[in-house]
């Protein structure tokens, strides 16, 4: 579904009120710049919570930046947070992380996670992925990029999603620091509104991106991601 450019602007905004807090950057260990800058971002669903990003930017371990809005009494936690023991699955390019482990660190040092997690509601599922046809539609991806400066600052880039082939795609290059930030699309809804869900992530690409799609990801969770 194709929005209007005015209408796709307030979808934007509200999804920064919605989710802005699940987002986080992440930085492969010993990866350059710009390829070892990702986003990741936290999804909750009836079997636990995960922190999810992109297989090609995990890595074995990294840094995740750690913003003051996520995180509670101000003071305590720290500027970057080390990540290890992703669960990689390169079939199909997602690196799952359970945050039971993020919450006992955070315990430990004094505070806590005060995210908004994407939630199982939102994440589409294999019929709305179905439906994603070659008509470009508008899609939302909120994310930490990079910038010249070595800045992380959170982003909203509105794109065009199409179904090519068996997959997903958006139709443009994105800037460094997207891989692995959730991808937000829109359909029309049965009471003639509009029904927003969260179709993936995003994979590497370059002049346009491969999306892992969420009837995909959920396959893979391993059980028992909540703290």
């Amino acid at each position: 579904m194709l929005l209007d450019p005015d209408v796709e602007n307030d979808v934007a905004y509200e999804l920064c009120q919605l989710v802005g807090r699940a987002i986080l950057p992440y930085r492969r260990a010993g990866g350059t710049d710009p390829d070892g800058a990702g986003t990741a971002f936290f999804f909750q669903d009836s079997g636990g919570e995960y922190l999810l990003t992109a297989d090609g930017v995990a890595g074995a371990a990294g840094d995740l930046g750690l913003r003051a809005s996520v995180t509670e009494p101000v003071g305590p936690a720290p500027e970057v947070l080390p990540v290890t023991g992703w669960i990689r699955r390169p079939e199909v390019g997602v690196a799952v992380l359970p945050t039971t482990g993020l919450h006992a660190v955070a315990a430990a040092g004094g505070w806590a996670w005060r995210t908004q997690p994407v939630v199982d509601v939102v994440a589409a599922d294999a019929a709305v992925i179905a439906r994603i046809g070659a008509a470009p539609g508008s899609a939302f991806v909120l994310a930490h990029g990079l910038s010249a400066e070595g800045d992380r600052p959170l982003e909203v880039a509105i794109e065009r999603v199409a179904g090519v082939g068996d997959e997903v795609r958006i139709g443009a290059g994105l800037p460094a620091g997207y891989v692995g930030a959730p991808v937000f699309g829109v359909e029309a809804a049965a009471d003639g509104g509009t029904a927003l869900h969260c179709l993936g992530l995003v994979l590497p690409g370059a002049e346009s991106h491969p999306v892992a799609t969420f009837d995909r990801i959920r396959a893979m969770l391993p059980a028992g991601g909540a703290a």
